[in-house]
C-alpha cells in the first residue's frame, strides 16, 4: 500500500479510537412501508434544492462550530453533542472560512456577522500552537494547544495547513477592498499563511514532507507525492514569498519526475495519473475536491497533465463503477453513487471509517462524493442530489446530509458529520454555480506567481 494512503487509513483508525466511538451508536433507519399512503410534496427546482442544501450544510460551520474559537469541529454527532466538542480541525477550518464567504454571498448570514466570525477564527489561529509556521492537524479549541493526531504526529501538519491557507487566501481576497476594519482583517489572514515555513518541510530535499514534531522531528518521514489530495501544498509552497520552494521540489516531489503519469483506462476514461494505491480505478473522490476548492482545475495544466481532465475522468469512473455495480450492492445506480472517505459499515455489522473507492467498495455511499463532484459531473451529481433529497427523512439532518449510508445493510445511516466532508459540498456547489471561491483564490498575485514558478497554465493566464 502507498505510504500516503496507508498513513491516512492508520491515522483515521487512531482518530476513531481517540474519538470515543463507543459513545456513538449508529442507528439503522427502517425502510418505508410501501403500503402506507404518501402525500406528494410540491416539486422543488434545481436552484431551490441547491439553495436548500447549501444553507443546511452551512450550519455545520456556523451553528455547530467550536464555541470558543469559532473554528470547525472535527466532527459533530447530533445525538451525542459532547463528542469531540472542542477538537478543532485545521483543514476543516480552512473549508469553513470558504463556507462563511458563501454564507455571506447567499444571504444566510449578514456580512457583519461573517466578518465578526472571521475575526474570532483568525485571532484564535494567530495564538494557537504552530510548528515552523504550520498548524497541527487537531487543536484544542479552548486552549489553542496541539492535540496529537497520533503518537508521533504532535506537531505541524503541512497538508492540513495547506487546506487552511487556501481558505485564508480567499478571506484575504474577499475583504481586502472592504472597510478599514475589513482590510486589517484581510492583512491578518495574509500574514497568517505567509508565516508558514514551507521550505523547512523539505528537509533540504527536493520534496515536501507532511509532518514535523518538536519531539520526534521528521520521524514519520512521509513524502508528499502524487497523485492524491496534496497538490495544493505544493502550490501554496511555491506561492510563498518568504519561505518558497523551487520548481525542482515540485518536479521531483509531487510529479516524481514524470512518474505521476498513468496509461491506465477504466470504463473508457483514461486515469492520466497514477492514483496512489488505486491505480486501476482511481482513489476516493475527495482527491478531486480538497485541492480544488480554491485552485480552479479548469484549464489547469502543468508539464505533465491537464487537471480538469484528471478530475473529470476520476469522477466519471467512480460514477460508472457504481452504475455497473460489480458487487451487486442494493441501491446503487444512476441516482445513487459516490465513493469517498467517510464513516463506514462492514458486512459483519462493525462500524468505523474507510477510504471508499472502486477497489475498496464496501457498499457505503457518501453524499459528499457525488455532491462535491458537481462541477465535473453536473447531471450525474444533480441526479444523486435528488435521490438523497427524496430520501431526506433518512439522510438529511440538522447540518446537511449525513456522512454516509448503505441501502445494502437495511438502509444503515451514519447519523453524524465530518468537517472535511461537509465543507466541499457547499464550496463546490458554489463553484459550479458562480465560480466564487475559484475566482477569489485564482486572482491572488502570490498564487499566480507560484503557479507561474511551477510552469502551470491556468484560466486567465
Amino acid at each position: 500500500m502507498n505510504k500516503t494512503l496507508g498513513y491516512y487509513l492508520l491515522t483515521i483508525l487512531i482518530l476513531w479510537s481517540c474519538s470515543g466511538s463507543d459513545d456513538y451508536t449508529y442507528v439503522p433507519t427502517e425502510l418505508p412501508n410501501e403500503s402506507e399512503e404518501t402525500v406528494d410534496e410540491p416539486e422543488i427546482t434545481d436552484a431551490e434544492l441547491l439553495d436548500l442544501i447549501q444553507e443546511t450544510t452551512f450550519k455545520y460551520f456556523w451553528d455547530f462550530a467550536e464555541v470558543n474559537s469559532g473554528c470547525a469541529r472535527e466532527r459533530y454527532h447530533p445525538f451525542d453533542t459532547s463528542n469531540n466538542a472542542n477538537v478543532v480541525t485545521t483543514g476543516g477550518t480552512g473549508f469553513g472560512l470558504m463556507a462563511i464567504i458563501v454564507g455571506i454571498e447567499r444571504g444566510f448570514i449578514s456580512r457583519e456577522e461573517g466578518v465578526e466570525r472571521f475575526d474570532k477564527i483568525l485571532s484564535f489561529l494567530a495564538a494557537a500552537d504552530r510548528f515552523h509556521g504550520a498548524w497541527p492537524h487537531w487543536i484544542n479549541g479552548t486552549s489553542g494547544e496541539v492535540i496529537p493526531f497520533s503518537t508521533e504526529d504532535d506537531g505541524g501538519d503541512l497538508v492540513e495547513t495547506a487546506f487552511l491557507a487556501q481558505g485564508l487566501i480567499c478571506v484575504y481576497e474577499y475583504l481586502k477592498e472592504g472597510t478599514d476594519s475589513e482590510r486589517l482583517l484581510a492583512e491578518k489572514a495574509n500574514d497568517l499563511w505567509k508565516g508558514v515555513e514551507w521550505d523547512w518541510y523539505t528537509q533540504d530535499q527536493e520534496v515536501l514532507y507532511w509532518h514535523w514534531s518538536p519531539t520526534y522531528d521528521f520521524s514519520i518521514n512521509m513524502e508528499l507525492t502524487g497523485y492524491n489530495e496534496v497538490l495544493i501544498a505544493y502550490v501554496m509552497a511555491a506561492a510563498s514569498s518568504d519561505h518558497g520552494i523551487g520548481k525542482e521540489v515540485y518536479t521531483s516531489g509531487w510529479a516524481s519526475n514524470g512518474g505521476v503519469l498513468s496509461s491506465n483506462t477504466a470504463y473508457g476514461y483514461p486515469l492520466l495519473v497514477k492514483h496512489n494505491g488505486a491505480e486501476n480505478y482511481g482513489g476516493p473522490l475527495f482527491w478531486s475536491h480538497y485541492s480544488y476548492l480554491g485552485l480552479n482545475p479548469k484549464e489547469l495544466s502543468d508539464d505533465y497533465v491537464n487537471y480538469w481532465n484528471v478530475n473529470l475522468n476520476h469522477s466519471k469512473i467512480n460514477y460508472n463503477h457504481c452504475v455497473e455495480n460489480p458487487n451487486e450492492y442494493e441501491g446503487y445506480g444512476e441516482d445513487c453513487w459516490g465513493l469517498t472517505a467517510s464513516y463506514s459499515r462492514n458486512s459483519d455489522g462493525t462500524t468505523g471509517y474507510a477510504a471508499h473507492k472502486p477497489e475498496n467498495d464496501l457498499g457505503v455511499i457518501s453524499p459528499t462524493a457525488a455532491i462535491s463532484a458537481m462541477p465535473y459531473t453536473p447531471d450525474e451529481s444533480m441526479a444523486a442530489l435528488r435521490y438523497f433529497y427524496k430520501n431526506k427523512d433518512k439522510l438529511l439532518g440538522v447540518a446537511g446530509f449525513y456522512d454516509a449510508f448503505s441501502p445494502e445493510y437495511d438502509y444503515w445511516v451514519a447519523e453524524a458529520y465530518l468537517a472535511i466532508d461537509q465543507g466541499p459540498q457547499i464550496i463546490m456547489i458554489e463553484n459550479y454555480r458562480t465560480g466564487l471561491l475559484w475566482n477569489l483564490y485564482m486572482q491572488n498575485t502570490d498564487v499566480k506567481a507560484g503557479l507561474d514558478k511551477l510552469g502551470f497554465n491556468y484560466a486567465g493566464k
